[in-house]
């Protein structure tokens, strides 16, 4: 199943279809109601899978998060991932109310699991189709995608307790919500400073255990604020934004490992959710469902959006792109499995509408995101988009200014590790010549007497302050 998940994935954007779709798609043509025949009817397990994916998918999201291209629109991503959720949930809970013989908080629980974006589909399918946005839309649609996920969480929790609990008002949820995000927030940068410092003076002797390392951390930022009554996705989110930007031992190492295994994670997730979900199941709620779904994408989100976003400076279009960037994919059906295990009365019927939603909103959304964006004139032009990530990189490589600097052995940087000078991000050493061989650095290696480096840096004055720094005398 994952050799032809990778296939059709190979193959997939030919035909205009999300990747994810596919897995989907793969996962339920293998299940009971498929051609696979395999059983498989556990919604626990579904739900760990899904957990331990999130984890992985989030964390990676997190990890590529640029800090400089995210500060600028932090408001606006707040906004969207914590109001527009709450304002996203409550419009279609209460349409389903109108609509369904569902109770006020079943409604409301129904809404709240699809309220948020879904950082798996939009990180993929925007990656893949490398499609370049105006004004900073990229980093807000990411952003709000990759930090709504906690919201939607506790708003899903929050409604089951009052749907299994008939007793409780809405108001007793209020401090358990206060203390997911506050205990959730400050455990993510607390955890992300303390990886930082194992990460770095650790020492281990495989660089391939590096990787490794920073899964052992980001299990331990989940469960130890899970445990203490925070949100662990939260947690998670923030600790890895903070790592992404953060000067680390191997951290290309890290990087590519985890854009593997964040693949890895989401092809594992939809194929379980797929095996999970039972067609014949699905189809007497498909007119529902249809429903539901559009009234998601044409109310609930751009309201949602132009609300949350109504403090802040604008075009029509561009709040019009952040509407249609909405994709429902597998976190709500993951969420959806939690009224499976409390064992409420519409359980099943809400899984199988969240499960159309879902579908729905990848196949009509992810399959029009390039048109949308052109026809909203909020793309860029071809000529100005990077041709590969290749590209990329080598473009982001400041090349304008390159000095040799010799250290002598009474230099400041003797000694010392190239993580620990501090050096700022416009300045790389890009070789090092020791000796008469040629070396390349990592973050990991150690400055010695009488090295050669070779300085990389946007102009003359950098190179000269660089100079100045590691040529200083050593303490």
């Amino acid at each position: 199943m994952l050799f032809v998940s990778i296939i059709a994935g190979k193959t997939s954007y030919r035909f205009g279809i999300p990747t994810l779709l596919l897995f989907l798609a793969i996962g339920m043509l293998a299940g009971s109601d498929g051609i696979g025949r395999i059983h498989f009817d556990n919604p626990q397990i579904a739900q760990f899978i899904g957990v331990v994916s999130l984890n992985f998918i989030l964390f990676s999201g997190g990890l590529d998060t640029n800090w400089k291209s995210v500060k600028p629109i932090l408001g606006q991503g707040i906004a969207l991932s914590t109001l527009g959720v709450l304002l996203t949930a409550l419009l279609l809970g209460t349409f389903v109310w109108f609509l369904t013989d569902f109770s006020i908080y079943e409604s409301l629980l129904l809404g709240s699991i699809v309220s948020s974006t879904d950082a798996a589909a939009v990180f993929s399918i925007l990656r893949s189709k490398s499609l370049a946005l105006k004004a900073k839309l990229r980093p807000t649609l990411e952003l709000e995608s990759g930090s709504n996920d906690p919201m939607a969480y506790v708003l899903t929790i929050a409604f089951l307790s009052l749907v299994v609990n008939q007793d409780k008002s809405l108001i007793s949820i209020i401090p358990m919500f206060f203390q997911q995000m506050i205990l959730g927030a400050i455990a993510g940068f607390l955890f992300g400073r303390i990886s930082k410092f194992v990460i770095n003076k650790i020492k281990l002797v495989f660089e391939g255990l590096y990787p490794v390392l920073m899964i052992a951390l980001m299990f331990i930022t989940f469960s130890t604020t899970d445990a203490l009554g925070g949100n662990g996705f939260l947690a998670i989110y923030i600790s890895a934004v903070y790592l992404g930007n953060q000067d680390l031992i191997h951290k290309k190492t890290i990087m590519k490992m985890y854009d593997g295994l964040a693949w890895l994670m989401q092809i594992i997730l939809f194929l379980t959710l797929g095996l999970l979900v039972y067609p014949s199941h699905v189809f007497p709620v498909m007119g529902i469902g249809l429903l539901v779904s559009l009234f998601l994408i044409i109310v609930a989100r751009p309201v949602s959006v132009f609300i949350s976003l109504m403090f802040f400076k604008m075009k029509i279009r561009r709040r019009l792109y952040i509407s249609w960037v909405g994709f429902r994919g597998a976190v709500p059906i993951v969420f959806a499995t939690y009224p499976l295990l409390a064992g409420i009365d519409q359980a099943e019927m809400i899984f199988n509408i969240v499960f159309f939603i879902s579908v729905t909103s990848v196949m009509i959304q992810g399959t029009t995101l390039t048109v949308v964006a052109k026809w909203l004139g909020v793309a860029l032009p071809e000529r100005v988009k990077p041709i590969s990530e290749t590209e990329k990189f080598i473009s982001e490589i400041p090349k304008s200014a390159m000095k040799e600097i010799s250290v002598a052995p009474a230099c400041y940087a003797v000694d010392r590790r190239i993580v620990d000078l501090g050096f700022p991000k416009s300045t790389i050493i890009a070789m090092i010549k020791r000796g008469g061989r040629y070396i390349t650095p990592s973050g990991s290696t150690v400055i010695e007497p009488n090295d050669t480096l070779l300085i990389l840096s946007d102009d003359e004055k950098s190179l000269r302050n660089i100079q100045d720094y590691l040529t200083k005398p050593g303490k």
